[in-house]
């Protein structure tokens, strides 16, 4: 499927809504304003295989844009509006994007692009709702299906541009392996009411919405993720879907219990989270509150492997992320390629036709591959006997201490439990015995001091459930984490300043 069928079969129906305000934009408004794009796209000589790069903040406009690239044949690039002005050059000039769609006081600097600016006055630079108003809003001649090349938040370093491969069939509304998982597994459909509280240039909210979207679904669309507004926002729509990140779950979780139980969420029914694993106790409190009706997945921007699980699958697998489906397989390899059996633990992988590069990186492409050519996205797991997959942590963020490798994530996921922590990372820091030493860095929850007090009581907390190895040898607070809009903590930030490396992309 595709809007334009739903503009013609249910015209009247809100595609999106924005949360905040309650502006809505209906499928007949959303194809009009997907038509007046590609037409737009094309006054400034962009042909299928031509990039646009989308420099905005969360607004219902930002749909009609991407859909306007979608039936051009274009690569939309969605950048981040927390990068600074070189950062976004950098992806502007690395994408080869030929034209910027920017909100107001977020263009990059000296990227040589055409630009249009998106809801306020900015110097000469014309306003992209003045450049749609003067175009047709019929479809343009030879329609074909672009998709998304997006770049990596850069947690671990320098942002990298995935470059899918193109659709095999030209059709604008041929369907997708994720339309597909989304009805399928998830139960997403045109009766689907989504909330989504993450910003738009990040990989999971805009798939998932246009994939709703393409199913005839309303999004429900925050402008940024705000643990009561969430659930306000549930209640005041009657959400029945949505998309959820672990520290998502945290910041519910931790808000006064009065602020938690005045907000009806009954109408949830699927609650799908992603981008981490989530801390066992949390996952199993939001279970008690809203029901088994958290469903999780695990894969990456890449799109070389998915691997899903239900929430009464994960009552009985606590823990997992779950089993491979869709044509992709799953292996758990050594350092040598070889699959280990059930249990042990080594390198995530995907075995599967579907190929993606890192574009201008092929280094980086080769690195993401073992000699039999499957391909992994820096992940460390091991699969149970029924093929379900743990996640460790990602290899760049293990530490060696005392010739002993301590994935970061299990230390985490224990202290983030405790009532008064707001977030937490846990990074390696040099060690002149150990080579390196665990550091816990905390973000103390509302109204808590970061004092030795609170430290010593959190290395006893981690004394108490973990081994002498695992438990920090020091505790630092921070007043907030770094952590990017989707709930992704930009570890190596925090990681660099103990190594004396300047925080930079690159």
């Amino acid at each position: 499927m595709h809007p334009f069928r739903h503009a013609q079969a249910t015209p009247d129906k809100a595609a999106v809504i924005n949360a905040e305000s309650g502006e809505t934009l209906s499928y007949a408004e959303l194809d009009r304003a997907s038509n007046r794009a590609a037409h737009l796209y094309r006054a400034h000589g962009l042909r299928p295989g031509d990039r646009v790069a989308i420099l905005m903040e969360n607004t219902v406009d930002y749909y009609g844009l991407v859909w306007g690239a979608q039936r051009s044949g274009l690569l939309f690039v969605a950048i981040s509006t927390k990068l600074t002005a070189p950062e976004v050059d950098y992806i502007l000039e690395d994408s080869g994007a030929r034209l910027l769609v920017f909100s107001a006081g977020l263009a990059g600097g000296q990227a040589d692009v055409a630009k249009l600016v998106h809801g306020a006055d900015e110097g000469d630079v014309e306003r992209v709702e003045a450049a749609l108003a003067m175009q047709d809003s019929s479809p343009i001649a030879h329609e074909s299906a672009g998709y998304q090349m997006l770049y990596s938040s850069g947690t671990t370093g320098r942002p990298k541009g995935v470059k899918l491969p193109a659709p095999a069939d030209p059709a604008i509304d041929a369907p997708t392996a994720l339309a597909m998982l989304a009805s399928g597994f998830f139960g997403l459909g045109p009766d689907s009411i989504y909330l989504s509280s993450a910003p738009l240039y990040h990989a999971a909210p805009l798939s998932w919405t246009m994939t709703v979207q393409k199913l005839g679904g309303t999004i429900v669309l925050m402008r940024k993720f705000d643990a009561e507004a969430a659930l306000a926002a549930i209640e005041r729509y009657a959400c029945n879907s949505g998309q959820f990140v672990p520290t998502h779950f945290v910041r519910m979780l931790k808000l006064p219990e009065d602020a938690r139980t005045k907000y009806d969420v009954s109408s949830m029914q699927v609650a799908i989270h992603a981008a981490a694993p989530c801390p066992v106790p949390v996952k199993r409190a939001m279970i008690e509150w809203w029901g088994p009706v958290l469903d999780e997945y695990y894969a990456g921007t890449e799109g070389n492997g998915f691997t899903a699980l239900k929430a009464a699958e994960w009552l009985a697998h606590p823990g997992s992320v779950g089993r491979a489906i869709g044509e992709a397989k799953l292996h758990i390899c050594d350092e040598d390629g070889n699959d280990l059996p059930p249990r042990a633990e080594g390198m995530v992988f995907f075995e599967s036709a579907r190929q993606f590069e890192y574009h201008n990186d092929p280094e980086k492409t080769a690195d993401s591959r073992n000699a039999r050519g499957f391909s992994t996205l820096g992940d460390v797991g091991w699969v149970d006997d029924e093929g379900y997959l743990y996640l460790t942590d990602r290899k760049s963020f293990m530490i060696i201490s005392g010739g002993v490798n301590i994935y970061p994530q299990e230390i985490e996921n224990h202290l983030v439990t405790h009532p008064k922590v707001a977030d937490v990372a846990v990074v390696g820091a040099p060690d002149d015995e150990m080579g390196e030493a665990v550091v816990a860095v905390i973000q103390p929850a509302p109204g808590v001091v970061g004092d030795d007090a609170l430290a010593a009581e959190l290395i006893a907390h981690c004394r108490a459930a973990l081994s002498g190895v695992k438990t920090p040898r020091r505790v630092e607070f921070m007043a907030e984490l770094p952590r990017h809009d989707t709930g992704k903590l930009y570890k190596r930030l925090i990681r660099d300043k103990f190594w004396g490396k300047e925080n930079r992309i690159g």
